[in-house]
């Protein structure tokens, strides 16, 4: 698939979306929303890929939100389908994909792009980055999990506060709350992302998709995150992965996971 809204870059085992709509803050259309279920189902089926970064284009903003403009005027029919499709497509697709996804928010991250932002496995900010979910200013509420994903990460009462008010928070605010892991200044950003992405790389990719899904599991109200959880603990026993593993620390020796 041709990208007209986003570029795709790697450095080693790690790959690099970055969200290219300037002009328009990033923000997130119907077509920019496709192309980044494709760009990450692909980078998914890439055996080379271990890490995926995600960011915007540009200083000012990771996602300023979604593009209001295509929905302005939809039926309470296809606003319910606009959620659902949105929901499929990208948000839930993101946070449960096997490749561990790291939000670089390099600015103002409101709406769909904190929604996206909080779909990624964990959040790293610069320190002029700016969150919130101002959809009840607009007389409507988040529809892309924000409701959702917003009190898991920083509880219930401050998700309510942030949402009932529209308001933004800032950097130093965010990492107070537990929203994003890590603040550092905009220029460091994507050499800290790619810290951690190379830390990440050393490990398992069988063993961290288990993980993911394990962890993920704990916030399904249908699913018993314990059960699914020892569940995924058996599987990586029958994993090329796990023989190399123990093997190497048996040996006493840095372990080469073959990924299968």
């Amino acid at each position: 698939m041709q990208f007209k809204n986003l570029l795709i870059t790697s450095e080693g085992n790690t790959a690099i979306i970055t969200i290219d709509r300037p002009t328009k803050l990033n923000a997130l259309n119907k077509a920019t929303i496709e192309e980044l279920h494709y760009a990450f189902k692909d980078l998914e089926k890439d055996k080379n890929v271990k890490v995926i970064i995600l960011t915007g284009s540009g200083e000012k903003a990771f996602v300023a939100g979604a593009d209001i403009s295509e929905f302005a005027n939809f039926s309470e029919k296809e606003g319910g389908k606009l959620a659902s499709k949105g929901h499929k497509q990208l948000f839930d697709f993101v946070e449960n994909l096997s490749t561990p996804v790291i939000a670089a928010v390099n600015g103002f991250a409101l709406g769909g792009g904190l929604e996206l932002a909080m779909a990624c496995h964990f959040r790293v900010a610069s320190h002029n980055a700016r969150m919130g979910l101002p959809e009840v200013s607009l007389g409507v509420i988040p529809g892309y999990g924000g409701t959702q994903r917003l009190p898991q990460l920083i509880g219930r009462g401050r998700a309510m506060e942030m949402i009932l008010t529209a308001s933004m928070i800032d950097a130093a605010k965010a990492l107070e709350f537990g929203l994003v892991n890590y603040v550092v200044e905009q220029e460091h950003l994507m050499d800290l992302c790619m810290k951690f992405a190379g830390k990440i790389s050393n490990n398992s990719p069988v063993a961290i998709s288990y993980a993911i899904k394990a962890v993920n599991a704990g916030f399904n109200n249908s699913i018993n995150g314990f059960k699914a959880e020892i569940e995924a603990f058996g599987s990586c026993f029958g994993t090329s992965d796990f023989k190399e593993g123990t093997t190497a620390f048996l040996e006493k020796r840095k372990a080469n996971f073959p990924g299968a």
